[in-house]
């Protein structure tokens, strides 16, 4: 019989937000504890009172620390896996141990709670009901472009972590290929600080670069674009497409792929805007106060 890996959910900074079956789990089922940075969870586990011997287990070492952790566990030890903040193997180390245990046969038990991810999608205000994880953007710009770029016809929410020294560049990103989907940054979630901006990326980009510095883990919330398109006047969208130069039928075929729409209707609407110029003009009129 061997011992089992629990999968243990600690808190992303408040540490109050630990539930008690984790608490007794770290105290008295586990022989060890696996984790990113040691000294981070010792903060944790002295915190609450509880005294096990610490693995480190992190990107770096992954490899080499899952067959002494198997091997523990196949010698009836039980093993806690942690990060140093919210639930394991989100971003995080971890994928390599659950997998090895289960190709063993060793009991993997998930110990749910914190996660930054679900934090900050459920008080963004956007849809949670189907949502896209992408964890950390790429870093470099030429992927990161890429990876964005995958979005302009996602009708899902998409979350996703950035860096504080990067988030600046990212948003510019954002703002350039995605244009006015609405974006929800969350920052330092149930700490002190705890901030959420909400608005386009462009907004929130010029309120982050008024700051003297930026700090904090952030997780981006980004709207899908048909929630995105469906704010947007079919007729006047078509318009937009025309002045950019695409031919009058493929911006009405655009314009309808992009807000769930069928081409008829959209094209209806094309021509009662275009039947009724005094709107045209109130608008124009509109855009220029």
């Amino acid at each position: 019989m061997s011992g089992t890996l629990y999968i243990v959910a600690t808190p992303v900074g408040n540490l109050e937000d630990i539930t008690l079956r984790a608490l007794r789990v770290l105290r008295e089922e586990v022989a060890v504890v696996a984790c990113e940075d040691t000294r981070q969870t010792r903060k944790l586990l002295t915190h609450y009172a509880i005294h096990k011997p610490l693995i480190s287990y992190h990107e770096h070492n992954e490899a080499g620390r899952t067959a002494e952790l198997i091997e523990l566990l196949l010698n009836e030890q039980s093993v806690a896996l942690v990060s140093d903040a919210g639930t394991p193997l989100l971003s995080d180390p971890g994928y390599r141990v659950v997998h090895a245990a289960i190709e063993n046969e060793i009991a993997v038990v998930p110990v749910p709670g914190a996660s930054a991810l679900l934090s900050a999608l459920t008080a963004s205000g956007l849809p949670a009901d189907s949502f896209l994880f992408f964890g950390f953007l790429p870093h470099k710009p030429m992927a990161r472009r890429k990876r964005l770029e995958s979005l302009i016809t996602q009708n899902q929410t998409v979350v996703a972590y950035e860096s504080p020294h990067r988030i600046l560049e990212t948003l510019a990103a954002i703002a350039e290929i995605l244009g006015k989907r609405r974006l929800v940054l969350a920052r330092e979630l149930t700490k002190l600080h705890e901030e959420f901006l909400r608005g386009t990326a462009a907004e929130i980009r010029e309120q982050l670069a008024a700051r003297a510095s930026i700090k904090g883990e952030i997780t981006l919330v980004i709207g899908g674009e048909k929630e995105a398109a469906s704010e947007v006047d079919p007729a006047l969208a078509v318009e937009q497409l025309e002045a950019e130069g695409t031919p009058r039928m493929a911006a009405i075929k655009a314009v309808a792929k992009r807000q769930g729409l069928p081409k008829r209707e959209v094209y209806r609407l094309v021509e009662v805007r275009d039947s009724n110029p005094r709107d045209n003009n109130r608008d124009s009129g509109q855009n220029g106060q």
